[in-house]
């Protein structure tokens, strides 16, 4: 394994994220204490998820997959070997069965923190991420930002002190960002900057070979302020692994299973996939691997947060930390982003 440290820390993590949400509906619980315990003896030591999940939410599984977690931390005895994120979840219609008010007041971080720690069996959390945000901006692929309705009022001063108490409390250690923008993630830093509030460590967000738009900014926002990006759906759904190119049949992909997913599974999506596997062919790679590689070595990357419904897929993730992507490889990539940028963004 490789590994990093969180930007302006002292935590050291590996360089690939373990990422959970298919605990507690895609895998049970037994395979999902499977998946911790391989993943720690290969070096994974940092372990991602949120108070909504599993995917797709509903008020059936919410916080499965936070439980799953808690036994396994209770009956491995590792949670000090673990280095935890979690996340609370933003404003949502659909999201009334999690708490009285889906926002980012003072009672709400308070409600949803406790419960992911009882959940989790834990005294605290290394990173406490705001999962998207409460005003109106694009994110998960929106376009054409209208913000002429938008009631919001700037309360991340209010955010971020509610959060410095968690932390002298001892409940969290860091603050993370997730499906943020550049304007977002500089309004916090300013209170940081301005106000000496709680800095922002990490932001994760989408990126892979069919969706790069963080480069776009938030790129130079994160390696000019020292942000980590936690890289999130590296495979696409698996649509970076070529499984769904074949014409095979995957009743239990996610794809398949949650066809309300739309972005990965376009036709330009699809025509970049299948460029981009004949690059793997044509090198010798492992197109899943490859398709890791490409996120692993970026320098504004800080972990790569994979997710796999199998021991096997696992195990093919995890490998794909030791393929570094030669400047041949790189440069045929780019020359197909040229052509199709960004299909799902």
């Amino acid at each position: 394994m490789k590994y990093t440290t969180i930007p302006n820390t002292d935590i050291k993590v590996s360089k690939i994220n373990l990422g959970t949400m298919t605990f507690g509906q895609q895998n049970t619980e037994a395979e999902g204490h499977a998946q911790m315990d391989y993943a720690l003896e290969r070096g994974v030591n940092f372990f991602d998820t949120a108070e909504m999940y599993s995917i797709p939410a509903s008020k059936e599984t919410y916080g499965s997959t936070e439980k799953i977690i808690g036994t396994w931390f209770k009956k491995s005895g590792k949670r000090e070997d673990v280095v935890l994120a979690t996340k609370i979840a933003g404003p949502n219609d659909n999201f009334g069965y999690m708490r009285e008010k889906i926002d980012f007041s003072p009672a709400s971080l308070k409600y949803a923190l406790d419960n992911s720690l009882q959940r989790l069996q834990t005294d605290y959390v290394d990173i406490y991420q705001l999962h998207w945000p409460e005003r109106k901006t694009n994110c998960f692929g929106q376009r054409g930002l209208k913000i002429q309705d938008d009631a919001w009022e700037d309360n991340i001063h209010e955010v971020l002190q509610t959060m410095e108490g968690f932390i002298k409390e001892g409940k969290i250690k860091h603050v993370g960002l997730s499906n943020e923008n550049p304007w977002g993630i500089m309004r916090f830093l300013e209170e940081n900057k301005y106000n000496n509030l709680p800095r922002i460590k990490t932001i994760q967000n989408p990126y892979s070979l069919l969706n790069r738009l963080f480069e776009n900014a938030s790129v130079e926002v994160c390696m000019r302020e020292n942000v980590g990006l936690l890289a999130y759906s590296p495979m696409a759904f698996g649509v970076l692994s070529g499984k769904f190119l074949s014409g095979e049949k995957h009743p239990n992909s996610r794809l398949n299973l949650f066809p309300q997913y739309t972005r990965y599974s376009s036709e330009q999506s699809t025509k970049a996939a299948r460029m981009y596997q004949e690059i793997a062919n044509k090198h010798g790679l492992n197109f899943a691997q490859m398709s890791l590689a490409f996120v692993n070595q970026q320098p504004f990357v800080t972990s790569t947060i994979i997710g796999a419904t199998t021991m096997e897929q696992l195990k093919e993730n995890i490998d794909s930390i030791n393929i570094t992507l030669s400047d041949e490889v790189i440069a045929d990539i780019n020359a197909v982003h040229a052509v199709i940028p960004d299909p799902a963004p």
